[in-house]
């Protein structure tokens, strides 16, 4: 497996600045936004019981579940290390410690390979910038060799600032069917009523989170899967991907082709949230 190139530090917190936003990116657990304060406000969640449960992370190789940790590609059957059981989730990057390859006051680029619990050789950059009313983030997964592979971010976003609670907009077209093991069954639907632990496509606008007399903050994505997570007290999820949940094996059982990467067909996703000030 390939190491990324040579990086300029290896575990230092990266604090990006631009206009009244601060971003704080932590390299050691998974390239993370760990804080993002914006007229003076936390918008993100900052602690968890686990890395599963905080800050803004990247989700590489995959995103979302597998299914039992388990999916055959190219004739062979893997098992991933079930991490969130009975399934695997997430991608393997999320709590391994990145390198940052450079830096200025409002960028920063890091990468890390796809680590031991995956079962093809490639590696990862997290290209991040940030602006005076928003920031840019840019994942690129580079294959070694022919592999399933599907991208996107985990936000969490704080529901409250002070006495504000978070509206949340989003309007899609389509809902991804979860069977009862909480998994894509490759029915399609409209979207159903909340709360939301779903993946949705077709949107119509731009997703939305809006904390009254605070802060609007607007999402946009190359990624076209939006996973929403709406059912906790204290934070909302909005994760763009750039396919849903299990694509690997949604894929097998939709008789289709897999999301893939391979040698010379790199895969990317791009990311943008765009915030303005409420009286």
């Amino acid at each position: 497996m390939t190491d990324p190139p040579s990086s300029v530090e290896s575990d230092a917190t990266v604090v990006l600045r631009a206009g009244g936003g601060t971003l704080t990116i932590d390299p050691a657990t998974g390239a993370r936004f760990g804080s993002l304060m914006v007229g003076g406000h936390e918008v993100l969640v900052t602690e968890g019981a686990g890395p599963i449960w905080w800050g803004c992370y990247p989700m590489v190789p995959f995103a979302g579940r597998i299914r039992e940790g388990r999916f055959a590609f190219a004739g062979r059957v893997h098992q991933l290390d079930r991490n969130l059981p009975p399934h695997a989730i997430h991608g393997t990057v999320f709590d391994r410690p990145w390198r940052v390859l450079s830096r200025a006051s409002d960028r920063v680029t890091l990468a890390v390979d796809l680590g031991p619990g995956w079962p093809f050789a490639g590696r990862v950059t997290h290209a991040i910038s940030l602006q005076p009313e928003g920031l840019n983030a840019t994942l690129t997964l580079e294959a070694d060799e022919p592999m399933p592979a599907w991208l996107g971010w985990h936000p969490w976003f704080r529901r409250r600032f002070g006495d504000a609670a978070v509206e949340l907009d989003v309007d899609a077209s389509t809902m991804y069917v979860r069977g009862a093991d909480g998994l894509p069954t490759g029915a399609r639907s409209r979207p159903g009523p909340r709360p939301w632990d779903d993946a949705f496509t077709g949107l119509r606008a731009a997703p939305r989170l809006r904390w009254p007399g605070a802060l609007e903050l607007e999402m946009t994505s190359t990624a076209d899967v939006w996973v929403v997570f709406d059912e906790r007290e204290d934070g909302v999820c909005v994760e763009p991907q750039t396919a849903p949940p299990d694509a690997i094996n949604l894929a097998q059982m939709e008789g289709s082709a897999p999301p893939t990467a391979a040698p010379g067909r790199a895969l990317t996703a791009s990311m943008a949230w765009r915030w303005s000030p409420l009286a």
